[in-house]
């Protein structure tokens, strides 16, 4: 959390904020009043979450709330101190870039770390509960809301630079989160079931469970396989499961997380 509050702050005045770019949510907010009030950006970025730190700590419990505190204290004191320092760049597109990079690295380190830096995902939680739209929904609207506002305050090129930046950060979170080496189900059902199951053992040196199915249509037993492998490993999956059934039913879907098990790796023969 430590780390992730940090680099958020290095993204945002050293990156965004100096080049009038801003990000979505209370961040965002935070970044407008500060430039029209001339009041210090970590102050806003305090008091404007204390609000829904309280609805967090109701609702989603006294970890988080704590978790959060932390992060958004860490975050405001971070934003104070590099205030000051010259920016890296003045090109707005690197800065979008750049800030957005980090910025999303940051928050995504804090997600992992079970806390937050912004109270828009509280809000959402509640809206989502009491209307018909998601929290994804719900949060998109909130910050087109806001990027639309930057258009007003610091003209509408740089909004445009904001959503560059707002959309690398939504993806660099999601990279943060899962990890570069993301983990895939694969379920196979094939008549060379044991045959595949030893090769993805043997020559993939991952672990196999070996499920009883029975098929809706035509009543025959099958012997399903699921194992669980990394995106680096699906090519040689696929060509292990063509080289012995090319008509085989393959599934593969991703995971965000893998526990418990024997997940690690077996030496490859």
């Amino acid at each position: 959390m430590l780390m992730g509050s940090l680099l958020f702050s290095v993204g945002l005045d050293i990156f965004l904020v100096p080049n009038h770019i801003i990000d979505g949510g209370i961040v965002g907010i935070s970044i407008i009043l500060s430039h029209l009030l001339h009041v210090p950006l970590g102050i806003f970025l305090v008091l404007l979450n204390l609000p829904f730190l309280l609805i967090g700590y109701k609702q989603i419990g006294k970890t988080f709330a704590v978790s959060t505190l932390f992060s958004v204290l860490i975050m405001s004191i971070g934003s104070t101190l590099l205030h000051p320092i010259d920016p890296i760049t003045i090109d707005p597109l690197l800065a979008a870039v750049f800030g957005g990079i980090i910025l999303g690295i940051g928050v995504g380190l804090v997600i992992r770390s079970g806390g937050s830096l912004d109270g828009t995902e509280i809000v959402a939680i509640l809206f989502s509960k009491r209307t018909p739209f998601s929290v994804g929904e719900i949060v998109m609207f909130f910050n087109l809301f806001i990027l639309s506002s930057a258009g007003f305050v610091f003209g509408w090129d740089h909004a445009m630079y904001s959503l560059i930046a707002y959309y690398i950060a939504f993806k660099m979170i999601d990279i943060t989160i899962e990890g570069l080496d993301q983990s895939k189900s694969v379920w196979i059902i094939s008549d060379e079931s044991d045959k595949i199951g030893d090769a993805i053992t043997y020559r993939l040196g991952r672990g196999v469970t070996y499920l009883n199915g029975e098929g809706a249509f035509s009543g025959e037993n099958k012997k399903v396989i699921f194992s669980v492998i990394t995106r680096l490993e699906e090519a040689k999956l696929k060509s292990i499961v063509d080289e012995h059934d090319p008509s085989a039913f393959l599934a593969i879907g991703n995971i965000h997380d893998v526990k418990g098990g024997r997940f690690k790796k077996k030496d490859i023969h």
